[in-house]
């Protein structure tokens, strides 16, 4: 693995910690106290921080913010524009940065182009959130994510495969369970 990427036009406070491999292009601006993984690749004008943690191989597009209380864990995508609140009632005259709530996004979730997440929730492994939509309560893991407020109308699997009545992944041949309104990966 290479030494981390930082375009020329970036800011990096410090201090802050980039791993191996990642890829920070123009106009980014991390914060201090921040974490970034390895391999991550954050996209033109992406702010994170301060005290933000991003794990490995991670997919952070154009325009995001990630502010305080964000943490995501390995193989997150967060498509263009996808917009984290950290306040649940803001107002500009009164100040509520003791109030951040924090944001957990699980492991191989996909937030799509667009959509908001507001403070507070969490993300569930391998979820997929749709453009457009927005979260305002935890997110099961594998759920499909739809609309404003979101709602789930299917699952998905790890591989990002919407999932049909058999509950079998088109693309790696993986098999689920749902039981009581969750899914989980069968075992073999």
């Amino acid at each position: 693995m290479s030494a981390p990427f930082v375009h020329e036009s970036a800011y990096i406070d410090q201090p802050s910690s980039i791993g191996k491999g990642t890829k920070i292009w123009h106009f980014v601006h991390v914060l201090r106290d921040t974490h970034i993984g390895e391999n991550c690749v954050l996209g033109q004008n992406v702010m994170v921080g301060p005290e933000v943690a991003i794990g490995n191989n991670c997919k952070i597009q154009n325009n995001v913010a990630l502010y305080k209380g964000v943490t995501l864990e390995d193989n997150v995508f967060c498509g263009p524009s996808c917009v984290f609140t950290n306040v649940l009632t803001p107002r500009a005259d009164i100040e509520r940065k003791d109030e951040f709530g924090a944001t957990l996004v699980r492991q191989g979730a996909t937030i799509g182009a667009n959509a908001t997440i507001v403070c507070g929730n969490t993300l569930g492994a391998h979820c997929m959130v749709a453009a457009g939509a927005v979260v305002t309560q935890d997110v099961p893991e594998y759920a499909l994510m739809v609309g404003v407020p979101a709602r789930r109308i299917g699952w998905v699997s790890r591989a990002g495969e919407r999932l049909a009545a058999d509950l079998v992944c088109p693309r790696s041949g993986e098999r689920y369970q749902e039981v009581d309104g969750r899914l989980s990966l069968l075992k073999d």
